[in-house]
This record gives C-alpha cells, sequence and structure tokens, in this order.
C-alpha cells in the first residue's frame, strides 16, 4: 500500500495557495494525478471549481479510483481483484478508526471528511458494489442496475454535496438530483462502453430491455448494429436524458461549484449524441467530445448557472 501503486503520484503540482495542511500537499498531490490520468471529462470540468474545492473532490475521486481500478485493471500485490478491494475497504476503515493511514490518498480522504463531516458511512455502498462487481456480471432489470449504482456511483454525488456545500437547510435536501446526475453519468459511461465491457464478460444493458428489443449476446458479440440495438439504444438514452433533466434542474441547490458541476453534466450529457454520430458503434468506436466542442460546453454551462 504505497506509492508505487501509483508510480506518478509522487510528483506534487502546483498547490500554492491552497488552504491545506503542509505535510498533506503530497497526499492531495497524489489524488489530482489519479484524477488527471483516469478521467479528461472529470479533470477538465474540476478546473471550474472554487480552489480551494479541488483538492477535496480530487481526494474524494482517487479514493474510488483506487477501488476501482483494483477490480477492473490490476490487483498487484494481491492474490485476486478480491483481495485487492477487500484490502482498500478495510484500510478505508481503519483510516477513520485509527485516525491516519499509509496509504496518501487515504489520508487526504480522510482530512476531506474531517474538513466536511462527512460520514465514513457514505462510502458503505461503494465497497459493497465493488466487491459485487466481481461476481455480478449481468442485471436482470433496470431495478438491478439502479442498485448496482446505489453503490457505484451514488455516493459520489452525495459526497460532492457535502464539500460544494448546499443552499438547502440539510445537505440530504439536495440528495435526489445528486443521484440523478451520478445516475445519468455512469449510465452514459455504460451505453459507451458497451463494447469495451462486453469483452470484460460484462452486460450492463438491462436484460428484460434486451430481450423487449429482440436482441441477445449474441449479437453483442457479433456487433450487430441493426434498428434492433439503435432502437434499445435510443430507449436506454432516453431513459439517461430524463436523469439529466432531473440532475440540471438541481445544480441551482449547490452553494459553490455550480459551473463545475453543470460542465460537468454537459460533458457526460454530451456522450449520447457522439454515439449517435458514431453511427450507434459502441463496439469499435469511442464516443468522445473534442475540445473545441468541450471549450463551447463550458461556456453553455457557465450560461446556466
Amino acid at each position: 500500500m504505497v506509492l508505487k501503486e501509483y508510480p506518478y503520484a509522487a510528483s506534487v503540482p502546483a498547490l500554492k495557495g491552497f488552504d491545506l495542511p503542509h505535510h498533506l500537499m503530497a497526499d492531495y498531490a497524489a489524488c489530482y494525478r489519479i484524477m488527471q490520468a483516469a478521467s479528461k471529462n472529470y479533470s477538465t470540468a474540476s478546473r471550474m471549481l472554487p480552489a480551494d474545492k479541488l483538492p477535496h473532490v480530487t481526494a474524494l475521486y482517487a479514493v474510488m479510483r483506487v477501488g476501482d481500478d483494483r477490480v477492473d485493471v490490476d490487483h498487484n500485490g494481491f492474490s485476486s481483484p478480491l483481495a485487492a478491494i477487500q484490502d482498500w475497504r478495510d484500510s478505508y476503515w481503519r483510516a477513520f478508526e485509527t485516525g491516519t493511514s499509509d496509504h496518501p490518498v487515504l489520508r487526504a480522504y480522510l482530512h476531506t471528511a474531517h474538513v466536511f463531516d462527512i460520514s465514513p458511512e457514505l462510502l458503505h455502498a461503494y465497497f459493497r458494489a465493488m466487491i459485487e462487481d466481481l461476481t455480478v456480471t449481468r442485471f436482470p432489470t433496470f431495478h438491478d442496475l439502479l442498485h448496482y449504482m446505489d453503490g457505484s456511483a451514488i455516493p459520489v454525488g452525495r459526497v460532492m454535496t457535502h464539500i460544494l456545500g448546499t443552499r438547502t437547510s440539510r445537505s440530504v435536501e439536495a440528495y435526489p438530483a445528486a443521484d440523478a446526475l451520478a445516475i445519468a453519468m455512469q449510465l452514459s459511461n455504460f451505453w459507451r462502453d458497451i463494447g469495451e465491457d462486453w469483452e470484460r464478460g460484462r452486460v450492463y444493458l438491462p436484460e428484460d430491455d434486451m430481450r423487449q428489443f429482440g436482441i441477445t449476446e449474441d449479437d453483442l458479440a457479433a456487433h450487430t448494429i441493426d434498428h434492433r440495438f439503435i432502437d434499445l439504444l435510443e430507449f436506454e438514452m432516453a431513459r439517461t436524458d430524463a436523469y439529466y433533466e432531473r440532475a440540471r434542474a438541481g445544480v441551482s441547490l449547490l452553494k459553490t461549484g455550480r459551473w463545475a458541476v453543470m460542465s460537468a453534466l454537459e460533458f457526460y450529457h454530451a456522450i449520447l449524441p457522439s454515439i449517435r454520430r458514431n453511427n450507434y458503434d459502441v463496439f469499435t468506436r469511442h464516443a468522445g467530445t473534442s475540445k473545441l466542442r468541450k471549450l463551447g460546453l463550458i461556456v453553455q454551462a457557465w450560461r446556466q448557472v
């Protein structure tokens, strides 16, 4: 559990002016590097955050990214992905019990949790979802998929409401909108990554939706893109759009960071029209947004807040 897990994390970016304890600067820098390396959309949107919030958002991103990577990418140093994610879970709880950790990401997140009075229980469902991810590779219904996202996505939005603050009397009053955005963003990733997930042995398209449109796993294996598959994707993207609309209406509940959150919303929402521009080829083409288009979305987001 040392920095070799993320070799680029040892370098410290320019964090001068950030109101952070000196001994934690390198820890937050590790989180910053992890976010930069893992997510272009998230990293770009984070530039619109108030400066005093950025380190804490990177800590949240990193603590979840490490777990994701132990399940999906590399469990180096452990006997299995299960052992790797269980170790991360146990290290997380031990950090809160002891008040410290030997892992820079956990030290940073522990500090963030103390600053914003974030209950460690908010990530309880996250660890449940990561462990389930090792064995649950199909979802009979959309309700089952929502149960998975209750751990994989929703904790992000809820912790963010505490970091950014809300205009409501209690942060929990902003949870429904935060949940909607977290779900919408993850659904966008699911539909974009259908081919990649298939290669990993996972299908996030609900099985009853596939049956409704006459799509089988053989069709996924054959990269079949016909009217049935297009209709299925349009059905799922319309469902995703509804979550974005709920989330959009709730951004105003945030006390700070509204521009950054709205930018993230627009970046991830843009995945859907990109899928259409790629003629629904989610097997060999990656839906994305150009830098120029992102600049336009940032301006669009600013106008909305």
